[in-house]
């Protein structure tokens, strides 16, 4: 008797499925995300070379410290904040890709029918929990751009070279946040709409 065994895991659904299909191209943005998910896995290569360049500052601050002597005030914050920012969009940029951390233990027990209702229902809590995220963030923005008196200034480290990094990524989160509860909203109306074209033939 042919078929298949309804314990079976499908790969397709998890992150091991590149490891089985190690000849297939680098996984890009989910079809549903649509074009916002295309252009957030875009702008995934320029926060990879924040990485990088973080990498570089700190070996150029190791060697002025340790071969001139010679320490710089801005270094370590600077990394702190490419890093940071480079964090916070890897949300964005893991959830346009879909290849987040996710327990699917009853996802992949489901049938085709109700796993695309399951994508619907799921993004869309996502989304929710998202703008209810939002919503803090900008709380968290307030703080850090206003004094107060309602007077505009920036928060800042404190260090001696004292830079406004912490408001600056407040700022950014806020505006990642904005952007991943759209990009939730688009990808629980793209499945809803696959799930209504798969009812329909």
């Amino acid at each position: 008797m042919s078929g298949r065994d309804p314990l079976d895991t499908d790969l397709a659904a998890t992150s091991e499925a590149l490891a089985e299909r190690p000849h297939t191209r680098e996984p890009s943005a989910l079809p549903q995300a649509g074009a916002l998910g295309r252009a957030v896995n875009a702008g995934g290569y320029f926060f990879a070379a924040m990485i990088v360049l973080s990498a570089v500052i700190l070996l150029i601050e190791v060697f002025l410290r340790y071969v001139f002597n010679a320490p710089t005030i801005w270094a370590h914050e600077t990394t702190t904040f490419l890093c940071a920012i480079s964090f916070l969009y890897g949300g964005l940029f893991c959830a346009a890709r879909d290849t987040h951390i996710r327990v699917v233990l009853i996802y992949d027990m489901l049938s085709g029918p109700v796993r695309r209702l399951f994508d619907v229902a799921i993004f869309a809590a996502c989304a929710v929990a998202a703008g209810f995220f939002t919503y803090a963030g900008y709380i968290m923005v307030a703080k850090a751009t206003f004094a107060p008196t309602g007077d505009f200034r920036l928060e800042r480290s404190g260090s001696a070279w004292n830079p406004p990094t912490p408001a600056l990524v407040k700022i950014f989160l806020f505006l990642m946040l904005i952007v991943l509860t759209i990009q939730f909203l688009v990808l629980a109306y793209n499945h809803a709409r696959r799930m209504r074209r798969g009812r329909a033939q």
